[in-house]
């Protein structure tokens, strides 16, 4: 029920050569694609971007031609239409001219939303549904709660946003279990980073702070953060969607975190943040309310192991590479009690 791209994965390699070649044309970079064998994973990543690219480009295409040749079937469908195109059709459509983004724009924006947000949602919503089989009870709950408001039928976003189990639970999973748990970044600027609490380091030194030089490279983790029991008290190992029910401890509300999405690094902060958290936030919501309504989920008998990666994926036991997460899906059968 999750996705991976092994493809994504061999970008780590070639990282530093993305930087120092963007200043190049397009037309360059590629042509270093050619250095590589065939069959190689670059070539494989290459052939998915450019199929990406001449699909989009031709969907793009087609529905401005027929925008522009009045086709009224056409003209109802981006009017009405909830599919991503349409969105940023509309979006584009309706801004002021000198804010109006270039065809180029608009299909790289498609593009982003797809290979940024496709296998992080499903990564996400796997380990929602593996935990809600895991913990029967939380599950009946979250039903119960989506049933009696109708989540599964045309309910408007603010109302399914405001839903507090549905919301508790896709936080949680969120914190305890981000898709990505670390990102690169380099310093624009020297700086200092101040620390929570004083480190000490491998020659016995004490530091409070890290001096952070321009043009270093950095992984910042988010575990350390989402997880740390500093700030989210002694269970703050434990995957408890009930914590959102509640205030937060004021060592949360206090700590200044700087992620955009509640109080959390899943979805990093910043200017380089996350750009479709809240799509993603809601495509899992809209996921889980419409599963959760219709179908009942149980652990099956396979040995489930996460994997670390780009973005974590399921696998049957230690030795496969597929990823897949096997669970028992029943219909639900309401009580007629």
């Amino acid at each position: 029920m999750a996705t991976r791209s092994p493809e994504l994965d061999s970008l780590m390699l070639f990282r530093k050569f993305i930087s120092i070649s963007e200043p190049l044309p397009t037309w360059i970079r590629r042509s270093f694609v050619s250095l590589f064998p065939p069959g190689t994973r670059v070539h494989t990543l290459a052939n998915i971007i450019n199929n990406l690219d001449k699909n989009s480009k031709g969907i793009y295409s087609d529905k401005k031609r027929a925008l522009e040749q009045g086709d009224a079937e056409i003209m109802k469908q981006v009017a009405q239409g909830k599919d991503i195109m349409s969105i940023l059709l509309r979006a584009n459509a309706s801004a002021d001219p000198e804010d109006r983004l270039s065809d180029e724009d608009v299909i790289a924006q498609m593009s982003l939303f797809i290979v940024g947000g496709l296998d992080t949602t499903a990564s996400a919503l796997s380990r929602a549904l593996m935990l809600l089989a895991e913990n029967p009870e939380r599950q009946q709950k979250l039903r119960q709660e989506l049933l009696k408001s109708d989540a599964c039928g045309n309910m408007p976003y603010d109302e399914l946003n405001r839903l507090p189990y549905l919301d508790a639970v896709v936080r949680e999973t969120l914190r305890v279990y981000p898709p990505g748990t670390i990102i690169f970044r380099v310093a624009g600027q020297d700086a200092v980073l101040p620390l929570s609490e004083p480190v000490h380091t491998t020659d016995g030194k004490t530091m409070d702070a890290i001096p952070v030089t321009k043009g270093s490279q950095y992984l910042v983790g988010f575990i350390g953060c989402n997880m740390s029991k500093g700030l989210w008290g002694e269970d703050a190992l434990e995957w408890k969607p009930e914590r959102w029910l509640a205030p937060l401890p004021a060592t949360v509300i206090g700590s200044r975190i700087p992620g955009v999405y509640s109080n959390l690094m899943t979805f990093s902060g910043g200017k380089r943040a996350c750009i479709g958290f809240k799509f993603s936030e809601m495509e899992i919501k809209v996921v889980l309310a419409v599963l959760l309504s219709k179908f009942t989920f149980e652990p099956s008998d396979k040995p489930i192991v996460w994997n670390v990666a780009s973005v974590w994926y399921p696998t049957v036991g230690r030795k496969s590479n597929t990823p897949e997460l096997p669970l028992k899906v029943g219909s639900y059968q309401p009580s007629m009690n």
